[in-house]
């Protein structure tokens, strides 16, 4: 199967490959969308969302009343919703840049995803190949490049929309990125500080990342999460900032700003603002995984080729792959119910807080910490 698809046209491989990225974004995304209602009524002590159901799935005993306490239905009823329900076109806005704002919105968030392995294999000659869309060796370099460009999104749309709140929202959201991006790119630097040491071939690749965290020995299995506490925590709290997440949702903020940028969107459109947003959650969430939680190794210490062999599997590419695809989604599915954990826990800082939380304790932190992991780096590596 593999070789039919490397033999089709550059062009049909590419068109595959979008539909693909298109038909796992949005789902999950829809899925996203259900958990974060069922997750934030658990916190908060109430059912959720519980009664959405298809006549003929009523009638399945067991399974049908199950499902649908749980709320399954609700993300067919959701997509249904936003597929038909009226799209109007304030008489206001700049039709043209209005309608532009959620597509761009799009764009960055199914692109970056091209650039993320999301698990491996072993060819015959045991070296490990990882699995993804665009493997390239700035794959990094290349998220972070083209993630960025999603705020022009919400920039353009408060100001298509011709109305004062909305446009506040994407005033807020471009300092906002500003602030926290500068922190979230240092913070990824004495990573790859350690896994570049002189001598080595240089390079900006995930899957490298998650190479460095497989080796034999003590300090070759710890993931960097462990070496590089510090790293994490600023990359952790910058990626709430540059996904709009609460206690960092200040492109929204509806106590203050209505809606936010979004305030004159509905149905599809407003729709499509958040499929990017969870679609940067899951972007940013495998990114972190990859990083400094060992990406599809199981445990510390544990890598991927050890848990195969244990199962016996190792010698299996389609087993090691599946196995290896299960373990980063659970790792990734964990990182983004801790996103919905923090929103319906911490509450929203103010504006002047999350700008002096930006500027004049993460930055600071994240620059000394790239300066004590230069000089640590440099003095090991001697």
């Amino acid at each position: 199967m593999s070789d039919f698809f490397f033999q089709l046209h550059p062009v049909i491989q590419g068109l595959i490959k979008g539909l693909a990225v298109i038909a796992v974004i949005f789902p999950i995304a829809g899925i996203c969308s259900m958990a974060e209602r069922k997750v934030s009524a658990w916190i908060q002590g109430r059912p959720g969302p519980n009664r959405a159901i298809p006549f003929w799935f009523a009638w399945v005993p067991v399974l049908g009343p199950f499902l649908q306490r749980l709320g399954i239905f609700h993300v067919m009823a959701d997509g249904g919703k936003m597929l038909f329900k009226e799209d109007s076109l304030p008489g206001h806005v700049n039709k043209f840049y209005f309608i532009l704002a959620p597509i761009v919105a799009m764009m960055p968030a199914l692109t970056t995803v091209t650039a993320v392995p999301f698990g491996a294999y072993f060819d015959p000659a045991g070296r490990t190949i990882p699995l993804g869309l665009a493997p390239v060796d700035v794959g990094l370099l290349a998220v972070f490049a083209v993630s960025s460009l999603g705020v022009y999104s919400l920039i353009l749309a408060g100001w298509a929309s011709n109305s004062k709140y909305p446009f506040l929202g994407g005033v807020r959201a471009s300092a906002q990125l500003i602030s926290y991006e500068l922190s979230l790119t240092l913070s990824v630097i004495p990573v790859f500080l350690w896994i570049n040491a002189p001598g080595t071939e240089g390079t900006m690749s995930l899957a490298r990342a998650v190479e460095f965290q497989s080796q034999p020995g003590f300090l070759g299995g710890t993931w960097f999460i462990f070496l590089m506490p510090v790293s994490a925590l600023v990359f952790l709290i910058s990626l709430f900032a540059e996904t709009n997440r609460l206690p960092f949702d200040m492109a929204e903020g509806e106590a203050d700003l209505v809606g936010g940028f979004h305030t004159e969107y509905g149905a599809f459109k407003w729709g499509l603002f958040f499929v990017a947003e969870y679609s940067h959650m899951l972007i940013g969430s495998g990114i972190f995984t990859l990083l400094f939680l060992g990406g599809w190794n199981p445990l510390p210490w544990l890598s991927l080729g050890q848990f195969a062999a244990l199962l016996h599997v190792a010698h299996l590419p389609l087993a090691v792959g599946v196995l290896s695809i299960v373990i980063f989604l659970g790792k990734v599915l964990a990182m983004i119910f801790f996103f919905m954990w923090v929103r319906w826990t911490v509450p929203r800082f103010r504006y002047d807080q999350v700008m002096k939380l930006g500027w004049q304790k993460l930055l600071p932190l994240a620059i000394a910490n790239l300066l004590f992991y230069a000089i640590a780096i440099a003095v090991i590596q001697k």
